[in-house]
């Protein structure tokens, strides 16, 4: 963990990041605070320090934490742009289509769709009065 802060992964890896408990707890631990301590989560955590750190690595490699290392301490920040833009790539799939879906530096505001995903609703024919919706 020489830089400090990895490239981000592709949705896919983070959700798989997140997808672990430990790793669900120190991501909520960090959201509550600009920077946490490494000796926080070994005594908030009912795991091993070396079971720690391997957590913070997948963490890391996946772009969603930063890491400072002073002396022989290490401090760990969450990277809320990145799970914001997860968060923006979710949105992009939900069928409602919101005006004003962009904010001025061009990510989508949370609940909001893409302008294309958009067009693409209002392209839809609307379905006759006595049309049957099947669903399953």
């Amino acid at each position: 963990m020489a830089d400090d802060r990895a490239p981000t992964a592709p949705p896919t890896e983070i959700f798989k990041a997140l997808g672990d408990p430990i790793r669900w707890s120190i991501v909520t631990q960090m959201a509550s605070v600009a920077e946490l301590a490494c000796l926080t989560l070994e005594g908030s955590l009912p795991v091993s320090k070396p079971t720690i750190s391997y957590h913070t690595k997948i963490l890391y490699h996946a772009g969603l934490i930063s890491v400072r290392k002073e002396g022989r301490n290490y401090f760990y920040s969450l990277r809320r742009d990145v799970l914001g833009g997860v968060l923006d790539s979710l949105l992009e799939l939900t069928p409602a289509s919101r005006p004003g879906a962009h904010t001025e530096d061009g990510h989508l505001r949370p609940g909001q769709t893409s302008a294309r995903h958009q067009r693409h609703v209002l392209a839809q024919p609307e379905p006759p009065e006595n049309a049957v919706v099947l669903t399953w």
